[in-house]
């Protein structure tokens, strides 16, 4: 009964408001009230309290101290900046490194490994990028010789064949028997950029095992370090190649 009445008591009595902001002092804000002040008092003395902790800590520093960040840091403008190494893996290589197993990878590369002796096989590097992979050396006894050679006549071929590396047949060939093939200069241009295209892929694959090769040897040299043996690093990782450790011998039972 008598919470009740203290209830209805409480209904009747009058609303105490806080105090606003007076309208002579309005372009000072909203009137701050205890609760705020303790938020800024509490904030002000624990930014106190740090500094004083940092004074400590400069005023007790030993100035013949190393600290192997030392080698990481420089100071830029007074303020100490992380130097920026260099970057040992690219975003591809990443990805597929915490994604796919080093079977999967190995697997996808003796895959590209093999559709590249494929294609090696049927292009067998014929005029590689218009260039001549193989040279023909002709010896000679005396200089007269070598300033009366003759390419073509030494061949026993025609002047325009002479710069062939494949399908160079001689004279004599030419004038027993009928030319095989396309002999239109349109057919020629197709045949010639199909076979340019067949280079252009040959010479991505042959990209692509490499990279392949190269994230697998970096998967399994990261499954090598999770071993417990004492190990020194010998070599750096870099993008083309997988870092390099030197395990202690152990004697296995």
């Amino acid at each position: 009964m008598a919470a009740a009445f203290r209830k209805a008591a409480k209904s009747r009595q009058r609303e105490h408001r806080e105090r606003s902001q007076p309208g002579f002092r309005k372009h000072l804000g909203l009137l701050e009230k205890k609760k705020d002040y303790k938020l800024r008092a509490d904030d002000y003395r624990k930014k106190q309290e740090y500094l004083r902790a940092l004074r400590k800590k400069a005023l007790e520093k030993n100035p013949d101290e190393f600290y192997y960040k030392m080698t990481r840091v420089k100071l830029q403008d007074g303020v100490h900046v992380i130097k920026q190494t260099k970057e040992e893996v690219t975003p591809e290589q990443l990805k597929l490194m915490r994604t796919q197993d080093v079977k999967y990878i190995e697997m996808k590369r003796v895959a590209e490994a093999k559709k590249i002796e494929r294609l090696k096989s049927e292009l067998h590097l014929l005029d590689f990028q218009g260039k001549q992979q193989n040279k023909h050396v002709f010896f000679f006894d005396t200089k007269k010789q070598v300033e009366q050679f003759d390419v073509a006549t030494h061949l026993q071929t025609a002047p325009e064949l002479v710069d062939r590396v494949f399908n160079r047949p001689r004279i004599e060939t030419l004038q027993k028997e009928k030319v095989k093939g396309v002999t239109h200069q349109t057919g020629l241009k197709r045949i010639a950029k199909e076979r340019q295209k067949q280079y252009n892929c040959l010479t991505q694959r042959i990209e692509r095992e490499k990279k392949l090769f190269v994230i697998a040897q970096k998967i399994q040299t990261r499954k090598d370090l999770l071993d417990k043996t004492q190990k020194v690093k010998v070599k750096k990782e870099t993008v083309n190649s997988p870092a390099i450790y030197k395990f202690q011998s152990r004697r296995k039972r």
